[in-house]
């Protein structure tokens, strides 16, 4: 068992692109996407300026994110310690661009999958060197056994000072840079700036600090990338809206748990039979954002065929699977009117639509890349946005037919929403590393910022609490007040989602 890495001599590298045109060539890399890539950065002022090179791709690291979060297992670990992977297995779910902490996987548009360096491995296999060192003219680029002291590159590690990317992320990467400015490996100390230079427009749509950002970091932005590649977020609406999708499904079943436990399990419309068909089709609604959102959505199967249970997106749709077993056995029972059943799956239901609510905290966890996403409070937010959720869907309900003990749903309701305020204003006060202050900056006050304060906290919060409040007050309310607040907090949801989705991504990783 071996342990390839490379070594990339920054003082050596004269930014010809040999590398990645080897790259592209060795592989058929599409116009628009790079297994490796040259970055430019610029640092000083005129007349004292320097232009500094790197060399971006896979860092192969030995705990690999990409591959515990891959549902397909396929992103593997091959024998020489190379992280491979295999097309016929990936789902295009993108869970691993997310999981990366160094922008180095993308969507191959040829073939729907991810795709990223494997380091040649059908060339080192037969005793050949990657492309990219074969036609490096400065030699820039050394490869080698990390376990073998006698090594090109072990002996560069050993010797020279050198560097790895984002050592903060524990993946213990085996890619070192020897002769490097920092600011080229921490892209949240550059910026990109249209200046109107010729190389300042190249990249577009590549992350980088926004104007919020950069107010924010001040002195910290102290270089500025000129040449770099494009990276575009990953996950978007559909995976916002899955979390409310999901968050009513669940929300309602905890709520006809409680209405079960509070003795009403006899209603059989209620409680019985409208609750667990609604929550099916949430369900439903769910799987369908999941599989819409993958770039090989006809392998959608393979989650449960080809599993890799390490990964969350596995475990999650094992507890959809179970979650939508147990509704439909609820619904059953509702159907033949034997409420007094319910009393016997009223816990293990409300403990499934918890797991289904707050599932996600764990796979955003795993995205290791994306810092705003680890917060501890994540799976506490998601169970609260459950529990407004579950009002919400009986506050509509309430429009259509009777619904029992609609004061104490219309306070647990309000309930939630206070739980929600309280762990947002907590997760926006507490502090986190600089990816985290930076796109908490840009979901409150850069692009995101109107999502998240006029739809998520205004629209979201504040409305229908002032709705149930003055509900709450009078002693026969009508139930349109309550269904206002239900479709506020509904729409608010989706936005707040949506900004925190959107604002996890914006921090450059490259």
């Amino acid at each position: 068992m071996t342990r390839l890495g490379f070594a990339l001599l920054s003082d050596n590298c004269i930014g010809c692109h040999a590398c990645t045109v080897a790259c592209k060539s060795e592989h058929d890399v599409p116009l628009g996407v790079n297994r490796t890539w040259l970055k430019y950065i610029e640092t000083g002022e005129f007349p004292n300026t320097g232009r500094s090179f790197s060399v971006m791709r896979c860092n192969h690291c030995d705990d690999a994110p990409c591959m515990t979060i891959c549902p397909t297992s396929a992103l593997f670990r091959a024998d020489n310690g190379v992280v491979d992977f295999d097309d016929d297995r990936c789902i295009g779910c993108k869970s691993c661009m997310n999981a990366c902490p160094y922008d180095a996987l993308y969507i191959n548009p040829a073939t729907n999958t991810a795709h990223k360096c494997n380091f040649c491995n059908h060339r080192v296999e037969v005793g050949l060197e990657p492309a990219c060192v074969v036609v490096c003219p400065t030699q820039a680029i050394v490869t080698g056994d990390l376990d073998d002291p006698d090594s090109a590159v072990s002996k560069i590690v050993a010797r020279d000072k050198v560097a790895v990317r984002a050592p903060e992320q524990g993946t213990n990467p085996k890619v070192f840079y020897r002769g490097v400015d920092q600011a080229s490996l921490d892209p949240t100390r550059t910026s990109i700036r249209a200046d109107g230079l010729i190389w300042a427009d190249t990249t577009p749509d590549h992350p980088t600090l926004t104007p919020a950002m950069e107010h924010h970091a001040g002195r910290g932005v102290i270089a500025r990338t000129t040449y770099t590649t494009a990276h575009h977020p990953t996950w978007g609406f559909k995976v916002s809206g899955y979390l409310v999708t999901k968050a009513v499904a669940a929300g309602l079943m905890l709520v006809a748990a409680l209405l079960v436990v509070l003795g009403h399990g006899s209603e059989q419309a209620a409680v019985g039979v409208v609750p667990p068909i609604v929550a099916g089709v949430f369900v439903a609604l769910t799987g369908a954002l999941l599989v819409g959102d993958l770039k090989q959505p006809g392998r959608f199967l393979y989650i449960l065929t080809k599993s890799n249970p390490r990964s969350w997106l596995v475990r999650g749709a094992w507890i959809l699977g179970a979650f939508a077993a147990i509704v439909a056995v609820w619904g059953l029972i509702g159907i033949a009117d034997a409420g007094d059943a319910l009393r016997v799956l009223a816990l293990p239901t409300a403990l499934l639509a918890a797991a289904v609510a707050g599932y996600t905290a764990f796979l955003f966890g795993q995205c290791e890349g994306r810092d705003l996403w680890q917060t501890p409070l994540l799976l506490p937010i998601l169970l609260a946005q459950a529990g407004v959720a579950g009002g919400a869907a009986y506050s509509l309900l309430d429009l259509v037919m009777d619904v029992p003990a609609t004061r104490t749903i219309h306070v647990a309701f309000l309930a939630a929403l206070g739980a929600v305020a309280l762990l947002i204003a907590t997760e926006l006060w507490s502090t986190g590393s600089r990816h985290v202050e930076l796109a908490t900056l840009e979901m409150t006050r850069g692009a995101y910022a109107s999502r998240f304060w006029l739809g998520g906290v205004g629209l979201g919060i504040v409305v229908p609490a002032a709705l149930l409040t003055a509900a709450l007050a009078v002693d026969d309310p009508s139930p349109v007040v309550a269904a206002v607040a239900a479709v506020a907090a509904l729409v608010g949801s989706f936005a707040y989602e949506d900004a925190y989705v959107r604002a996890g991504q914006s921090v450059p990783l490259s």
